[in-house]
């Protein structure tokens, strides 16, 4: 593919996707895609665009989704809710790797680490993250839990009473690796979640 075309040179081309059978089938209202979209809002001040899927717990339909959000679509960013249990239809995890370039663990062991924090069972969570390259672009993919409460905590991570951060949450590293895959530069609201660059990747304040 082309590079995507963007309505500014920073901004961030997001996928968002939520994994579930039955709000899928309208059984019952999606709240993963809302609780991203609303999320999003609130940490970013760069501009971002939003591409939202709801889909079933299905590997073929979850890797050919993530595949046409980077390859058609252009995104940077994936972020993914639901499915990464041990029951049988939970299948984000594989459908995920699947479709992978580069494994990135570090954020599925993050994820885990943020939730033992609140409950034993984070053991039972199977989030991963990867890279997906497809031709002069790439995008960073990552599963994050099915509650909103929880996807909060990850992606913000925990703080004290104080406010100062106990915990980084993942988001904090991501938008310096979007940076090492040519993605554009995200900057964030420090009192959500504070982005780290190392010195030299930082961007000289504007004037």
């Amino acid at each position: 593919m082309t590079k995507p075309k963007r309505n500014h040179p920073d901004e961030l081309i997001v996928g968002l996707v939520s994994v579930s059978d039955r709000a899928s089938q309208g059984v019952y209202e999606d709240k993963g895609l809302p609780s991203l979209q609303a999320w999003l809002g609130d940490a970013l001040t760069t501009p971002f665009r939003a591409e939202t899927r709801l889909i079933q717990d299905d590997a073929a339909t979850i890797s050919a989704t993530l595949v046409e959000l980077v390859d058609v679509h252009g995104c940077d960013l994936v972020l993914t809710t639901g499915g990464t249990g041990p029951a049988r239809r939970d299948v984000t995890p594989e459908a995920t790797l699947a479709i992978a370039t580069k494994p990135m663990p570090g954020f599925g062991e993050q994820m885990r680490q943020i939730s033992l924090n609140f409950v034993p069972t984070a053991i039972l969570s199977r989030q991963v993250a990867v890279i997906r390259e497809a031709d002069d672009h790439a995008a960073l993919i990552i599963n994050l839990p099915g509650q909103p409460k929880s996807i909060r905590e990850t992606l913000e991570g925990l703080k004290d009473a104080d406010g100062k951060t106990k915990v980084p949450g993942i988001f904090a590293a991501v938008p310096y690796c979007i940076d090492l895959i040519g993605g554009p530069y995200i900057e964030t609201r420090t009192d959500v979640v504070a982005a780290f660059r190392p010195k030299n990747a930082l961007r000289p304040p504007k004037a």
